[in-house]
């Protein structure tokens, strides 16, 4: 692996980790709904740190392990589905870290090459590229404009643990990640 490449996936680790740590912060204060809405994001986060680990770190053990977690974390966002559709993006989210545990090419660092299933990467990579567009365009109108209250999952409005640009900062620096590690595949 080249030097601007580990260092581009040390800092993808780093943003990764960063955001989950904040978002774990996040569930342990109080705030009902909000802070539950966090733990979530925060696997999400942890788990992206764990699989961007460029050189092949836990190749063994890393694809069952975050394909078990995140087959979990699927399910539990699907049955939360039941509350409203609100949760649909943790289910896209699980099943994108499912996917790309399994799949040749993801793991970063460890010489492997291909890009899974091309309909399914394409069909992945447009919807973070969406998210990340929305999720910026978002952030930038309401830090110009101040105001709080888009609906979920790009925003939040402040009652949830954090300052709503933070929140979603947070959100929009895991859907960029998403949306790289998709790209390196």
């Amino acid at each position: 692996m080249s030097l601007p490449a580990s260092v581009s996936s040390w800092l993808l680790v780093l943003l990764c980790a960063v955001s989950g740590a904040y978002c774990l912060g996040r569930v342990r204060r109080p705030g009902g709904a909000a802070s539950r809405e966090a733990g979530p994001e925060a696997l999400m986060g942890f788990g992206m740190a764990v699989m961007a680990v460029p050189g092949g770190f836990g190749e063994g053990w890393r694809a069952p392990l975050l394909g078990a977690v995140f087959c979990g974390a699927a399910l539990h966002a699907g049955w939360l589905l039941r509350g409203g559709m609100h949760h649909a993006h943790h289910l896209v989210g699980s099943l994108s870290m499912v996917y790309m545990a399994f799949m040749p090419g993801s793991g970063h660092g460890a010489g492997r090459h291909g890009a899974g299933l091309p309909l399914v990467t394409g069909a992945l990579l447009l919807y973070y590229a969406g998210y990340v567009v929305l999720g910026g365009s978002r952030l930038v109108t309401a830090g110009a404009t101040g105001t709080t209250g888009t609906p979920y999952p790009l925003a939040g409005d402040g009652h949830d643990g954090g300052p709503a640009e933070v929140i979603r900062a947070c959100r929009l620096a895991m859907g960029t990640g998403m949306l790289a590690m998709l790209l390196a595949m």
